[in-house]
């Protein structure tokens, strides 16, 4: 039937193959071993390990296993090429002639053209231009509506009938769930019967500031308004309970004046700066929304989603590296920020927990004072039936305050380095070669290029690497920021500490990304810093040495990659910088301990071979960037999360180990959310049946 509408048509395709040279299964394996140059001598891919090579096997099985109704569902083709000279460009994520070329070779059909774009929805797009390439390509990954497709060219019905699951290739999906933002996930567990909210008549020990009905909704206070709280203050809220969100910075207007007066008058507000505030350390960021926890999860789209629903422009959903920029994301927060309040919930700026209120091992409360009040002589007691503690990695007294409860605080690896800084333009033209002209400031055809880099050094690299004895450290990049500058994240006027940040556009002439290398308690114990807050010393020794080093006031030791690399300081002035404090040479052999200067030393001389260029007079190291991730995790239960050492507290996101990053951290605050209102009873369904399953407690992803 389909041979003779397509001869009547005038179309001949029986002795045409239009399969591509890259679609068998077998080359695109070959091909997929061959990723952005990295140096990586220990692991190349999760195949590597037994476990998952089983793991990997079954998953293949069951993929190429029979589909038992074709016309079901949707079918989705991944790792769909499109050359950039054929594409619309970065910022287009519908479906295009060259794109709808691309599908028609899988489906093997004979005219693209006659395709319907309706039928097709873009999932992902990612550029890809790597050496290894012709030339440079958009990436997709697309869902096939099957019913749609029949229904606007019928003619389409033989080849599907023919089309094969291929790994990594061609996946067959007959029931796929509608990914939706947290609000509907909540509305939909309120409908369902599992989804019953049952208020709870809890007495409180506490006779505090407030006297509770008999029954009454519970009292949950959530402490620290970065992503993890939140979506725990979202996810609460919604269930029913009486949210406070307790921050001590400022909201997102206000904060952002007080950044402004520490750039240009170099002020700096203890509370209310670059980490503390409004949406935590990651609003004056990149915003970056890559994770690896994930990105197809139903919690991680839950996310995603939800951010699209207060203000994020939709293609994060699509966009293969998405990223918000800090102004996207202060309208975002600010439309958050008014949802909570519309659903009840308190939120307290400029103020700050000082305590824990605690009764026979139970949290009953907190104790709380003004910011500003640096004598926390006017304080206020406040009960909660649970308090949530989603402080960022930088609240460095809660910690103490922690530690004066004898709570149990397990130091835990982490990394420390520097900064590097290169002309935009050169990391384009190192990415990009010819393309670079297609940049255009983050306004062009293809993104502004970035890199991630990594390597793994031990003493067989090397007799200047012999200190490191038995020991292992990786260096590679950490927050790349292209198109963005350097900024001052320090919490004390005697330490510091830098990080990146960069709009959504991209448009600086720099770009910048945090060369670090992995310190543990080994690290730790030669420097004599010993205990629970083992690292959070470790982190202050070299946030007071790069101080002393820029000569106060904010100012950053510097020294170009040339120099650092002969251990040297020469008489010319160092390149432009884009920190906006003021930068000074220095010699910043002086900053760490020599095995951490060698294995930096090191890595960027293997990150040249990768990246041919990246060694240049204009590349200027600032130190020092020490903040990469908590230094330390607070124990908690997996199931219910709450503290392993106080009832009633529950640790999550970044600041207690379990995160690493806006969107995991988002992530593990919705999980705890859900938790905590079931602890309440709340709710009474099954969390991973809402959310998927959680990665276990104490493993945290970047």
């Amino acid at each position: 039937m389909v041979t003779s509408l397509l001869r009547s048509l005038s179309l001949n395709p029986p002795n045409i193959n239009l399969r591509l040279p890259n679609s068998d299964p077998r080359h695109f394996h070959s091909r997929s071993q061959t990723v952005l140059p990295i140096r990586c001598a220990k692991r190349t891919g999760k195949q590597r390990y037994p476990s998952e090579k089983k793991k990997l096997k079954l998953i293949h099985k069951q993929a190429l296993g029979d589909v038992k109704d074709k016309f079901e569902g949707l079918w989705r083709l991944s790792k769909l090429s499109v050359s950039v000279h054929t594409d619309p460009g970065k910022d287009f994520l519908g479906v295009s002639d060259g794109l709808l070329q691309q599908i028609a070779i899988v489906l093997e059909f004979p005219v693209a053209s006659m395709l319907p774009p309706e039928a097709f929805s873009v999932v992902r797009k990612s550029f890809d231009a790597r050496k290894v390439l012709k030339e440079p390509k958009f990436v997709y990954t697309v869902d096939i509506d099957v019913s749609t497709l029949l229904s606007l060219e019928p003619r389409t019905w033989d080849f599907i009938s023919r089309l094969e699951p291929k790994v990594g290739l061609v996946e067959h999906m007959p029931h796929v769930r509608a990914s939706d933002d947290l609000i509907s996930i909540v509305h939909d567990c309120k409908k369902g019967s599992d989804g019953a909210l049952p208020l709870k008549n809890i007495s409180h020990g506490y006779e505090g500031s407030y006297k509770y009905p008999t029954i009454r909704k519970p009292k949950v206070a959530v402490v620290g308004s970065g992503p993890s709280g939140l979506f725990a203050s979202l996810v609460l809220a919604e269930l029913g309970a009486d949210v406070t969100l307790i921050e001590r910075g400022q909201a997102v207007e206000q904060r952002g004046r007080d950044i402004g007066a520490l750039v240009v008058r170099r002020i700096l507000e203890l509370e209310s700066n670059f980490c503390f505030g409004e949406g935590g350390a990651g609003t004056w960021s990149d915003g970056k929304l890559v994770t690896r926890i994930g990105r197809n999860s139903d919690s991680v789209l839950a996310v995603m989603n939800t951010l699209v629903h207060f203000g994020a422009p939709k293609n994060i959903l699509v966009n293969g590296k998405p990223h918000l920029g800090t102004d996207k994301l202060i309208p975002l927060l600010r439309n958050f920020r008014q949802h909570l309040r519309r659903l009840g919930v308190t939120i307290k700026f400029g103020t700050r927990v000082d305590d824990l209120l605690i009764e026979n091992a139970q949290v009953v409360g907190v104790k709380v004072s003004h910011s500003k009040d640096k004598s926390h002589q006017d304080f206020q007691k406040l009960g909660y039936d649970a308090v949530i503690l989603a402080v960022g990695h930088s609240a460095r007294d809660i910690y103490q305050m922690l530690l004066s409860h004898n709570m149990n605080l397990v130091p835990k690896d982490f990394a420390v380095g520097l900064r590097i800084e290169h002309p935009q333009e050169l990391i384009n033209s190192i990415q990009y070669s010819g393309m670079a002209s297609e940049v255009h400031n983050g306004r062009g055809k293809v993104p502004v290029a970035d890199y991630k880099v990594v390597n793994y050094v031990s003493s067989e690299d090397g007799d200047a690497l012999l200190n490191l004895g038995a020991t292992s450290h990786s260096c590679y990049s950490f927050c790349m920021c292209p198109g963005g500058q350097v900024v001052l994240t320090s919490t004390n006027p005697s330490e510091l500490c830098i990080n990146g940040m960069s709009f959504s556009r991209r448009s600086s002439r720099w770009a910048n990304a945090a060369l670090v290398v992995n310190v543990s308690t080994k690290d730790f114990d030669a420097l004599n810093f010993h205990g629970p807050l083992a690292a959070v010393e470790f982190q202050r020794e070299f946030e007071r040495r790069a101080a002393t080093m820029g000569g106060g006031n904010f100012v950053v030791p510097v020294q170009t990659v040339t120099d650092f690399l002969e251990n040297k300081l020469s008489a010319t002035p160092v390149p432009p910088s884009s920190y906006r404090l003021g930068v000074k040479a220095a010699n910043l052999h002086e900053l760490f301990p020599t095995h951490i200067t060698d294995a930096l030393k090191h890595s960027i001389s293997m990150f040249d071979k990768e990246l041919p260029g990246f060694i240049s007079k204009a590349a200027l190291l600032h130190g020092v960037e020490t903040r990469t991730s908590s230094p330390l995790q607070i124990p908690r239960c997996n199931d219910t999360y709450e503290s392993t050492s106080l009832n009633g507290l529950y640790p999550v996101g970044e600041g207690a180990g379990y995160a690493g990053g806006i969107v995991s951290a988002a992530v593990d605050g919705m999980y705890a959310g859900f938790a905590v209102a079931k602890n309440l009873d709340l709710f009474s369904g099954d969390i991973e049946s809402v959310l998927g399953k959680a990665q276990g407690s104490g493993l945290v992803k970047y």
